[in-house]
Parts: structure tokens; C-alpha cells; sequence
């Protein structure tokens, strides 16, 4: 994982909390870039993720997405004041089929606020020298 003047103690939260929940963890998701406002985070293509042929699943790629909208809200917080979080909304548009790829999902905060932080996450399909943009999401993460 590269991460780019994030606090150690934020980058260690996100791979232990984020990272290495029971879900991400069983998907595969892991972080690729974190820097104070945006994360990328990569799902190798595994035949686990498909709903149809070699196509993956929309869960699949909505919890992709909660989980890098999530990181990226928790990339700048003070761990001192904020405890913890949850997805307040979620709405995603499926662009194009995600077939054999492995997904990076590039989620940046679009507004902080004090007790929501708003991101706008993409997820592209990666496979033999191009991504698609497979899916375009727009999250809001309450902060507790």
C-alpha cells in the first residue's frame, strides 16, 4: 500500500478496521494508494464475484465501493474526536459490465464536513492495458 502524507495512525485503522473486516477480507479488496482524500483500493477478479458467465456481481461491486468511499472519509479524520462510522447513502450507476477484470475503485471526498463527509467513487475495470469505467458512485459516511 502506498500512502502519501496520511497520519500512520489513519493508514493502520484503514487496513485493520476497513481492510481487514470478515467481507473485505473474503472479497480480496486491498489498498492500492492512500492519501488524505482519496484511496484506491484493488478486487483481483476471482470466479467467486461473478452473477453470470465472467461478469461480476453489482454486490460485489457496491461493497467495492462502500468500502473505498468509507476509506477515503476515514483517510483525514482525527481519530481523537471521531470513533467510528456508517454509510448514510449510497447511489450507484452501473456503466458497463465488469468481465474478467480485476475492479479498482478510485474514491475521492468530494465535501468533509465535521460530521459527513460526501465521496465520489469510480470503479473501473481493468483488464490487458485498458479500464473501463464500470460504475460511478456518489457516498455520504457519517462520522460518530
Amino acid at each position: 500500500m502506498s500512502t502519501r502524507s496520511v497520519d500512520p495512525r489513519n493508514a493502520a485503522m484503514l487496513e485493520s478496521v476497513l481492510g481487514g473486516s470478515p467481507v473485505a477480507r473474503s472479497l480480496g479488496i486491498r489498498f492500492d494508494v492512500v492519501a488524505p482524500d482519496h484511496v484506491e483500493l484493488l478486487l483481483p477478479f476471482s470466479m467467486n464475484h461473478i452473477t453470470v458467465g465472467d461478469m461480476v456481481h453489482g454486490g460485489v461491486i457496491a461493497t467495492l465501493i462502500d468500502v473505498a468511499g468509507a476509506a477515503a472519509a476515514f483517510s483525514a479524520v482525527d481519530l481523537e474526536v471521531v470513533k467510528g462510522g456508517a454509510t448514510g447513502s449510497l447511489s450507484i450507476q452501473f456503466l458497463a459490465p465488469a468481465k474478467s477484470a480485476t475492479l479498482r475503485a478510485v474514491a475521492d471526498v468530494v465535501r468533509r464536513g465535521k460530521r459527513q463527509v460526501v465521496t465520489e467513487v469510480s470503479v473501473y475495470a481493468e483488464r490487458e492495458g485498458e479500464a473501463v469505467l464500470a460504475a460511478k458512485a456518489l457516498m455520504s459516511t457519517a462520522l460518530l
